[in-house]
């Protein structure tokens, strides 16, 4: 996307801590105290990332499926609480998307190689 969006946080402190996964897929955004400034970048790609929450990680599947190569999305169980069948509805609108489940130790091997 061209051009840069400002977004300004007046409530909660921490509202931008997930900026940093959409970072890792590689979003040109930049956070000085309240205030986030989003450059539009020509492509996202393929990462592993973390969900911190029920709304962030519904914003970065989305995110994912538009990245270029795979991507893995760490903690889903936030999105599972908040959003029924979510993976078969994003399904029928032409996303890949597929949970796998893995061993403590994979996940811990995605998050090293992932951050």
């Amino acid at each position: 996307a061209e051009g840069c969006s400002v977004i300004r946080e007046n409530i909660f402190d921490n509202r931008f801590v997930h900026f940093n996964e959409f970072i890792r897929l590689g979003a040109n955004i930049s956070v000085e105290k309240n205030t986030a400034l989003v450059h539009g970048v020509e492509k996202l790609t393929g990462a592993v990332v973390e969900a911190s929450d029920l709304r962030a990680g519904a914003a970065l599947v989305l995110a994912c499926a538009s990245a270029e190569g795979k991507s893995y999305l760490l903690n889903v169980e936030h999105i599972e609480r908040g959003y029924e069948n979510f993976e078969q509805k994003l399904s029928l609108l032409g996303i890949k998307i597929e949970k796998i489940l893995k061993k403590e130790e994979e996940l811990e091997r995605l998050k090293r190689i992932g951050k």
